[in-house]
């Protein structure tokens, strides 16, 4: 130590002993051992500085200050009994210790154990002696005190530190000073602030620098002595403060190193319980403190200026300022921990029910303060907190206004920390042992925010509302905190686009700052190690659910409650479980556990005998085993049950105390049990009016140990502890279910205070009860970290929390309270959207909704601002959690409709200019003046006349606000906005603004396009959307305007056409990729309307529309034609001139020139852009449209051919068509099927055309064909017969044969022969089966169509026919005759048989006439048919069609075998040469299909003529037959006949006969053919003979020419077997008057027989051989 510091010291010290001996009161005698003492210490500092001075180097000692005799001087100042002396002395002292110029480390001499300081210290305290101190001397005191506590060179440890926290609390409260009050109550804040700040610093330095202060710190034991270390206390102290302050600061930051590393610091050193003795000091201290607040105050009133309540005042502040300030080794050291569970909880649950309001308020920031820092370690205490003393003073109804405010006000800062909130539900609610502490807070809560609790405490209204809004701020901070909580689920759709990648949300709804209100860093930090796990906590409060809910059945029926806990397993079945489930649960009404036990059934004695058994009753005392055994029930009433349980119970307590009682026998204890019983009810019930005496009850007892009696000192004691204190339940049974609401009406305040301060009592004695039983208790504590427990929590709240925010908007009009509930309201909206649960959140947006008034049942006149606050509130939900609304959109939706109508009155706009509006002319709906009606959704409907127009105003007023500025924007937001919404959000979007824009449109009076105008704007900002969202969008969208452009009123249809078509053209420009179908879903409006819409203005807009998006789009246009063309198609079939008109220019033109642009992309539709002309060529009405569509087909056609290789390699999804057929089934085919549509449904005219342009088309591009597709086609084709099948009326039928088929057939027949070697194999058979039909329909013209163009066909085509080919073709023939000829067996061919077309020839002529009157043979006329009925003409009709069809089939195989060669031209040959007796020439070469055909075929097609001819001939034989024909209704000039058939049949046989007899191929059938020859002729010969008529005669004229000349022709052998055969005909046919011809042909055939047979010899020549 340096010689200059000890100067310094020495000066000081020497100049301190000359104040204390200068003062005039040391003169006085009874201070002379002062004045010595200072004298001697005087003297000996003089010696020691001369020796400085001289030289002398003095060998430094410990300190010499330290010796005991520089002590005694102040020692004995500070004893004196002047107060200046005192004043001075310790004045001195306190610059000693502050400059550092003692430390007193030395041991005290005079008490070992103890050292020099805490010697100073207690003189230094000793100085106060109460009230009457000098106050002067208390400040030095204090001064000096304060000095000792925080001086860094000197240390005071335990008692001594200890004394002086004593000394100043002893001075506040005793010193009659204000100031001295102030600054002793200072100075203790600050000597706490000290020892506790020191105590963490410590440690600090210890984790840091643990290896060089180990050695100090840790050296000396704890209670013991410090040993010196001057240069370490000197130098260390501040060093550590200066470090520590920043240390600390930086482990408050960083608290999870702090609280890890704190734990890790107390192991090694457990075992000595404190690592340091710092740590001691300040438990002392803080126990002593605990300690103090609990004295009691005295009865009476509370006395303000009383010490024992300013002690308990001071001494919470001084608990609250360490708590706040506590540091880690505070917040988590065991000893600490202890202390609070032990000490300050059990303190804080007396103080904690004080009816002082400063005490209360204390308490209340104390135990916030251990929420926040210590609930990690307080899960009980807390628990005891909320259930017995906060949730108790809210809910019962005496508790004052002051206590209810407090508590609320706490309850503020529990509730702003999202930490916090969560824990409670986690640990409490979600714990099977806890009670439901969140939902309890949020009921109580709720009730206070709805107002319910006020009246009956006797608060003023002001007060009520203030309390309201507490309540309702906390429901909101809970809220606003599991918004906070789960904020990282939210995605505000503001903060993205739909395409942009995820940003993390910031937070709406901020949370408020809660550092100031709980910081919960430390505690929560403990607990993140552990995992946390929503779901397990979820079934751990179902189970609670179900336990408690089986809790509440037991408390009504216990068999129920029972059965219930059973079933749901959460209960044994055993005897043994249920006996300890009632042990346990005590929350089970005790009556009901009573009557359960005592019950005689069996299974309830055998729970009951378990229950007994469980007890243990081993070394009690009989009266404490019986007041054990009923604790935990109520005794039932009835005597048996008492009976049985009594008995129970004395055989249980004599099992657990053999032999160690008095009883002889169980009997003994159960009369003895039952008599205690009798007694406590005697002694201790208000209805005995007699009590019994201890003598009465003794000598009731006599003889019931075995005859014997107990002795009676032990019955006495039994009497007088009854009498102390009767047997009862446990008391906190009966206050641990929340507290019995006894709504007795409390008369006055008086009263009321008298009740609360019992209620009060009782309670402080069950918490404090409650909290010493679980000061012990370990209780884990879970620190929540996962956001799904949000969820069940707001499960649990939802419904308290929307009653409190619905009552405060519906019966209170403070903004304060309207802003609240819209805030709660809206977190609550946020929560159900995160965690998507649509019940709460539907519920919520409609409560929502409800207060804008603008739903349709409230009137808008009572718009208040709290109202408008509402909608703006909606506005701000739609907009920011636009994605999570669902269905909720709805609600939101309809309020903004209705806004605009509201903003429409608010703003004052006259009824005429609201969009949309169609009225009468009158202008009003009748009954109403004018403009009044769109009001009526808001409920003005009564507002009607002029009276009302001051009413209006004020209207006006009131729904201004709703058009200002902010509303409109904030509206037109949501709808801007819409392009952030998610994928699915948008659709639900959409969805409901159609629904609410379809009830707009709805309005009969009055429809609103509001939405609709939003709809279109949506459908604008959405359009970039990816097309998959956008087409589920367009889906909604586009089925709303479906059903708009079909609304009856005009106006609103023509707005959704025109705003189609803007959107159409917009979406148009962005085109399209092939084989995608977007265009065609956005355009199918387009159609819809077209389809449904009957209007002709808004068709008409439709086409003009469409009409200007092909002229302006047609580049971009893909899938979208096939729309365009549909809506054409539409307009092609209306009756209105301009419409058709105008859709069809626009067709032409996008057939002419788009499609020879843009072929490609219109392939698609080429299909249906022919299906749309063939349906303007079918509209009837205009005949110039009809063939200038059919033109443009035919140029459809042109494009096929051109481009073939567009189709072949148009691909599409829906076709899976072979490449090379496309060309075919996307092209010609759908030209081709239009066209024969056309020919079936339009008239004569445009129905040919079409039949000409489609086998023109056939003609011109045929050789393009493959054969499989001239199938398909023929397919088509053949459908024009078809339509004969329907049964249209006969006379269109006819024509349509007449004309169209017959047109057809020919058409056929060319095509066939141009494209034959095609066609043949696969259309040969088709077209005779074509033909066939034909032959068969009831039409003349078409029956000789059919036989006409099957002989063109052959003629044609013969040549190139196979043997098989002429198979089918004979058999065709074949069956057509056998199909035509009528069977003579038949009864109707008997009775009803019509004359052959070749009637005599008057006959003839007539039927000529007919046909060329008629242009067809049906002799239908009334001259033919007489009075018949229809079904006879029909029958003549048809048979005689059949017989037309046989001439002319026989007529066809002649042409056939011998074209051209026909038999009329041989006939007349014959006929001339015989005129001129020359003889006729020979026949040409073969012509005709003889050559191709074989012998086979010629005798198929013979057997059908002769056929055809045996049929005629009997017909005309049968006279009878044709007499009757002709009375039953053919009334010609003749009778019927089949003349014309019998003979061409037959002549047509013979030609062919003779071809092949003189064919030399047919050399080897030549017999075959001469027999039939032979017969044939003779039969006919014979034939003739018989005939009588004289004009059948004639008819066979040219036949007979026909056999004859073809007999003379054959060679000389051949013609001898005929003539021999003939001979006697010929000769009869003498006889018979006939033609000079005739008769010229048979001179030379019997001249011939003559020369041949040589007969005769010819005339002039030698006979000649005619040439073979």
């Amino acid at each position: 130590m340096t010689a200059e510091n000890s100067k310094t010291k020495s000066m000081f010290l020497s100049r301190a002993l000359e104040k204390i001996l200068s003062d005039k009161e040391v003169k006085r005698s009874q201070h002379s051992q002062l004045r010595k003492a200072c004298q001697v210490a005087l003297d000996e500092i003089k010696a020691e500085l001369e020796k400085q001075k001289d030289g002398t180097v003095v060998p430094p000692r410990a300190n010499y200050i330290e010796a005991d005799k520089y002590v005694l001087p102040f020692e004995l100042a500070c004893q004196s009994k002047s107060p200046r002396i005192v004043s001075t002395s310790l004045d001195c002292l306190q610059k000693l210790i502050a400059y550092g110029h003692i430390t007193g480390n030395a041991p005290d001499s005079r008490t070992p154990g103890k050292r020099l300081i805490d010697r100073l210290v207690e003189t230094i305290c000793n100085c106060f002696q109460g009230p009457q101190t000098d106050e002067g001397v208390q400040l030095q005191i204090i001064k000096a005190l304060l000095t000792a506590v925080t001086s860094p060179h000197i240390e005071i440890h335990e008692g001594t530190v200890l004394l002086t926290v004593r000394t100043c609390y002893n001075i506040y409260l005793a010193s009659r000073n204000l100031i001295n009050q102030t600054t002793a109550k200072a100075t203790l804040t600050q000597m706490l602030n000290v020892i506790f700040t020191r105590m963490e610093n410590q440690a600090v330095m210890f984790f840091l620098y643990g290896c060089d202060l180990k050695m100090s710190i840790l050296a000396s034991p704890p209670g013991g002595e410090h040993p010196a270390h001057p240069e370490q206390t000197e130098v260390a102290p501040p060093r550590v403060r200066t470090e520590g302050q920043q240390m600390n600061g930086i482990i408050e930051d960083r608290s999870s190193v702090s609280s890890t590393d704190m734990l890790a610091l107390q192991g090694p050193h457990n075992a000595a319980r404190f690592s340091h003795i710092l740590q001691k000091d300040a438990f002392l201290v803080f126990r002593s403190l605990c300690k103090l607040s609990m004295k009691p105050l005295a009865d009476g009133p509370p006395d303000p200026k009383s010490h024992e309540l300013r002690s308990k005042i001071v001494s919470l502040q001084l608990l609250l300022s360490v708590l706040q300030g506590a540091g880690p080794v505070f917040r988590t050291h065991e000893m600490f921990v202890n202390a609070i569970k032990q000490y300050l909880c059990v303190a804080l649950s007396k103080n904690g029910v004080s009816s002082v309001p400063e005490v209360f308020e204390l308490s209340l920031a104390i135990f916030l303060t251990l929420l926040s820092h210590f609930k990690v370690h307080l899960k009980m205490q807390i628990e005891v907190f909320f259930r017995e003393i906060f949730l108790t003073i809210l809910e019962t109804s005496t508790s004052s206004f002051e206590h209810k405010w407090m508590v609320i006000q706490t309850l503020t800062r529990i509730c702003a920390d999202a930490q916090c909130v969560v824990d409670i539900y986690v640990n409490y609610d979600c714990d099977l042992n806890a009670a439901n502490i969140f939902e309890r807070l949020v009921n109580d809560l709720s009730k206070i925010a709805q107002g319910r609790s006020g009246q009956e405490l006797g608060m003023t209204p002001l007060q009520e509302l203030s309390l309201r809004k507490k309540g309702l701020e906390c429901l909101v901070s809970i809220l606003k905190c599991m918004v906070e909580w789960s904020k990282d689920m939210y995605v505000n759709p503001n903060l993205q686009a739909n395409l942009g990648e995820l940003k993390l949300p910031e937070q709406l709804v901020g949370r408020r700052d809660s550092i100031s209100s709980l910081d919960s860093t430390v505690s929560s930090s403990i607990a993140v190690s552990q995992a946390d796990h929503p779901e397990q906590y979820e079934v751990i409060k179902q189970q609670k659910d179900i336990i408690e809910h089986g809790i509440e059945l037991f408390n009504k029926k216990p068999k129920r409650g029972i059965q219930y806990l059973q079933d749901q397993g959460m209960l044994g079945s055993t005897a043994e479980d249920i006996a300890q489930f009632l042990h346990q649960e005590d929350r089970l009404d005790t009556t009901q556990v009573g009557e359960f036990l005592g019950e005689n059934i069996k299974f309830n004695k055998e729970v009951m005998y378990c229950y007994v058994d469980q007890l243990d009753f081993c070394g009690r005392d009989f009266v404490s085993a019986l007041r054990a055994f009923l604790e935990g029930f109520r005794l039932p009433g009835e005597a048996q049950k008492i009976d049985r349980l009594m008995e129970k119970f004395a055989a249980r307590y004599l099992e657990c105390n053999q032999g160690q009682t008095l009883f002889a026998s169980a009997d003994t204890a159960y009369v003895l049990a039952y008599s205690i019983i009798m007694l406590t009810t005697d002694l201790h019930s208000p209805q005995v009016k007699n009590k019994m005496t201890k003598e009465q009850y003794i000598k009731m007892n006599r003889g019931i140990n075995d005859s014997k009696d107990l002795p009676e000192e032990y019955l006495s004691s039994i009497y007088d502890e009854i009498a102390g204190k009767k047997i009862a339940m446990k008391e906190s049974k009966e206050f641990s279910i929340t507290p019995k609401s006894t709504k007795q009406s409390v008369a006055s305040e008086k009263q009321r205070r008298l009740l609360y301060n019992m209620e009060m009592e009782q309670m402080a004695k069950t918490a404090k009860a409650l909290m010493e039983a679980v000061s012990h208790a370990q209780a884990p504590f879970f620190s929540a970290t996962h956001l799904e427990h949000v969820r069940p929590m707001f499960k649990l709240a939802w419904t308290p929390l929307l009653a409190a925010f619905s009552v405060g908007l519906q019966d209170c009009d403070d903004p304060e309270v309207a802003s609240l509930c819209l805030e709660g309201i809206r977190c609550a909206i946020r929560i159900a959207c995160i965690f998507n649960m649509q019940l709460e959140r539907d519920a919520y947006v409609q409560a929502l909704a409800r207060f804008t008034l603008l739903t349709a049942s409230s009137s808008i006149t009572e718009m208040k601002q709290k109202n408008i606050d509402t909608i703006k509130t909606l506005i701000t939900v739609a907009h920011t959690d636009g994605n999570y609304l669902g269905n909720s959109w709805h609600e939101i939706l309809r309020c903004i409709s209705q806004l605009e109508l509201a903003q429409l009155i608010g703003t004052g706009v006259k009824t005429r200019y609201i969009s949309g509006v169609v009225r009468d002319k009158e202008g009003g709906i009748k009954g109403l003046p004018s403009g009044t009606e769109e009001f009526m959704p808001l409920g003005l409907g009564n507002l009607v006349g002029s009276q009302d127009k001051r009413q209006m105003a004020h209207i006006q007023e009131s729904v201004g606000e709703t058009s200002s500025q902010s509303v409109v924007v904030a509206v037109d937001r949501i709808f801007t906005g819409s392009t952030r919404l998610d994928g699915n959000a948008i659709v639900d979007f959409v969805r409901w603004l159609c629904a609410v824009s379809m009830d707009e449109l709805a309005s009969a009076h009055q429809p609103r396009m509001f939405s609709l105008q939003k709809i279109v704007e949506i459908s604008y900002y959405n359009m970039n959307r990816i097309r998959l969202q956008w087409s589920r969008i367009w889906q909604v969208i586009g089925d709303h305007f479906n059903k708009v452009g079909c609304n009856p009123n005009e106006d609103v249809a023509i707005f959704a056409v025109d705003s189609l078509r803007q959107l159409s053209m917009k979406f148009l420009e962005k085109g399209e990729l092939a084989n995608f179908r977007f265009q065609k879903d956005f355009l199918r409006p387009f159609e819809h309307i077209m389809k449904k819409n009957r209007s002709p203005t808004i068709r008409d807009m439709v086409i003009r529309c469409v009409a200007q998006m092909v002229n302006s789009q047609a580049a971009n246009i893909r899938s979208g034609w096939k729309n365009i063309f549909s809506v054409f198609h539409q307009a092609a079939s209306d009756h209105d001139e301009t419409i058709v008109e105008l859709a069809f220019q626009t067709t032409g033109h996008i057939v002419m020139n788009t499609f020879q642009e843009h072929f490609a992309a219109a392939i698609d539709s080429f299909q249906d852009a022919v299906k749309c002309l063939s349906e303007f060529v079918c509209n009837a009405a205009f005949p110039d449209t009809s063939m200038e569509a059919i033109r443009l087909i035919r140029h459809c056609a042109k494009y096929v051919s051109d481009r073939p290789q567009a189709l072949r390699e148009y691909t599409s999804d829906d076709m899976n068509v072979a490449p090379g057929d496309r060309v075919w089934v996307r092209g010609w085919f759908p030209i081709l099927f239009e066209l024969s549509c056309i020919i079936n449904r339009c008239k004569l005219d445009v129905r040919t055309r079409g039949l000409t342009v489609m086998f023109e088309i056939m003609k011109s591009y045929g050789h393009t064909f493959e054969k499989h597709w001239w199938h398909d086609l023929f397919r088509i084709v053949f459908r024009i017969f078809d339509n004969m099948k329907l049964p249209e009326q006969q006379t269109e039928k006819t024509e349509w044969m007449t004309t169209t088929c017959n047109h057809a057939l020919y058409a056929i027949c060319d095509v066939f022969t141009q494209f034959y070697e095609p066609l043949s194999e696969i259309l040969l058979v088709d077209i005779f089966t074509q033909l066939q039909w034909c032959v068969r329909q009831d039409n003349e013209q078409l029956a000789r169509s059919g036989t006409n163009c099957l002989e063109n066909l052959v003629i044609l085509n013969g040549e190139k026919f196979s043997p098989e080919v002429w198979n089918i073709t004979c058999s065709c023939m074949l069956e057509i005759f056998q199909n035509t000829s009528p069977h003579a067996g038949d009864d109707v061919f008997v009775t009803v048989y019509l004359k052959d077309a070749d009637f005599d020839s008057q006959s003839q002529s007539s039927y000529d006439r007919a046909l060329s009157e008629r242009g067809h043979s049906q002799m239908s006329s009334d001259d033919t048919w007489k009075g018949k009925s229809n079904a006879n003409q029909r029958l003549f009709a048809g048979l005689l069609i059949k017989c037309v069809v046989q001439l002319e089939l026989i007529q066809t195989i002649d042409n056939i075998v011998f074209y051209p060669a026909t038999s009329k031209k041989e006939d007349a040959e014959n006929m001339a040469a015989a005129q001129s007796e020359t003889e006729v020439g020979e026949l040409g070469p073969d012509q005709g299909m003889y050559r191709h055909m074989t012998s086979a075929h010629l005798f198929k097609l013979l057997d059908c003529l002769l056929e055809s001819h045996t049929f005629a001939k009997d017909f005309n034989s049968n006279n009878e037959q044709r007499t009757a024909l002709w009375r039953a209704g053919f009334k010609g000039k003749s009778k019927p006949n089949l003349l014309k058939q019998e003979t061409s049949s037959l002549a047509c046989s013979l030609r062919i006969l003779f071809r092949m007899y003189s064919d030399p191929q047919l050399q080897d059938s030549w017999p075959d053919i001469q027999t039939r020859l032979l017969l044939v002729c003779s039969e006919a010969l014979a034939y003739f003979i018989s005939l009588t008529s004289e004009s059948h005669r004639e008819a066979w004229n040219s036949l007979l020419m026909l056999l004859l000349t073809r007999t003379l022709r054959l060679p000389d052998d051949k013609f001898k077997p005929h003539a021999s055969c003939y001979y006697p005909q010929l000769c009869e046919m003498m006889q018979f008057d006939l033609i000079p011809e005739l008769r010229a042909v048979l001179r030379r055939f019997f001249l011939r027989i003559g020369s041949v047979f040589h007969i005769a010899a010819p005339e002039g020549a030698p006979a000649r051989t005619p040439a073979s």
